[in-house]
């Protein structure tokens, strides 16, 4: 397959590829996540200061991340998202708003620090060091923004403990085009500064909980 290419080994033309993606939407979102996090790598992860980049198993759900590299001799983690395109809109000439979903792929039981527990799709607090957002709808281009995790906002949902929401990540986000904070256009400066945290044995103001196995 590696040495004809997909297309020919599966007999497909172009333009029926193109067929095939544009008439199965979830296909579209799901290969323009994986289009993303490529363009990802290799705009910014190819620096010579990362090393042992390595890509997880999509399917293990007790290690979130979708990248995962060395930088300044430690270990980080990256999680990848894209923009929900129907939030997205121009207000001006390179100007845009609009909102990314910022949750697990499924849902899990959790364990908190005072001991309660639900099932959520929330990621948590601590649970990855390095937000990339994909800003590709805004304007056809591929950019990126970058966050730490610590500065990402925390979940709102009335349901959840005071002590559940300061430990979960709110799971739908707001951005816009110029940056605001807590993003930023390149990478480096955040993992600069992640890498001097992890150095100096800093941890986060919330402990991350713990994920408990589902029930079989």
């Amino acid at each position: 397959m590696r040495s004809s290419g997909f297309l020919e080994h599966w007999q497909l033309t172009q333009e029926e590829i193109d067929e095939i993606i544009s008439s199965n939407p979830s296909l579209r979102g799901m290969l323009f996540g994986y289009v993303s996090e490529y363009k990802l790598r290799k705009i910014w992860f190819t620096d010579k200061r990362i090393t042992n980049l390595v890509k997880e198993d999509d399917h293990n759900r007790l290690q979130k991340g979708d990248l995962f590299f060395t930088y300044k001799a430690a270990s980080m983690s990256v999680e990848v998202k894209c923009l929900q395109t129907h939030t997205v809109k121009k207000l001006a000439d390179d100007e845009y708003k609009g909102k990314f979903q910022c949750d697990a792929s499924d849902r899990r039981r959790v364990l908190f620090p005072d001991g309660s527990s639900l099932e959520t799709t929330c990621l948590r607090v601590g649970e990855f060091d390095l937000l990339a957002v994909g800003l590709f709808e805004f304007g056809q281009q591929w950019r990126f923004a970058f966050a730490r995790n610590s500065d990402l906002p925390h979940s709102r949902y009335k349901k959840y403990t005071p002590e559940q929401q300061r430990s979960l990540l709110a799971t739908l986000m707001d951005i816009t085009w110029p940056l605001q904070p807590p993003y930023e256009a390149e990478p480096f400066e955040l993992l600069d500064m992640i890498a001097q945290e992890k150095q100096a044995g800093a941890t986060p103001d919330t402990l991350p909980p713990l994920i408990v196995p589902p029930m079989k």
